[in-house]
């Protein structure tokens, strides 16, 4: 039996909130111990360039589930890549 397709985007909208949100802790403990020494810059690098690619192919596909979730992860991957090569090198 099928799943209603309001509840596939239900659960696909929890998924992306719940990923997104994700960084939220780790975006607030580097900005208030102004140190992201613990984080791999490449392991950023390459997770926020997968995020742009799924936000491009949300884009292709006109997903908004996935359009907002990695504009939302994507931005707050950026932010911690930002604040990496800012305070990294402690």
């Amino acid at each position: 039996m099928r799943p209603e397709f309001g509840v596939v985007n239900f659960i696909g909208s929890l998924a992306a909130i719940c990923t997104t949100i994700a960084f939220v802790p780790q975006l607030v403990r580097v900005y208030r111990l102004r140190t992201a020494r613990d984080i791999s810059l490449i392991t950023f690098l390459v997770f926020s360039l997968g995020v742009f690619l799924w936000l491009l192919y949300g884009l292709f596909i006109h997903s908004l589930p996935i359009i907002f979730a990695n504009g939302a992860t994507l931005v707050l991957a950026m932010a911690i890549l930002s604040l990496k090569l800012l305070y990294g090198r402690d």
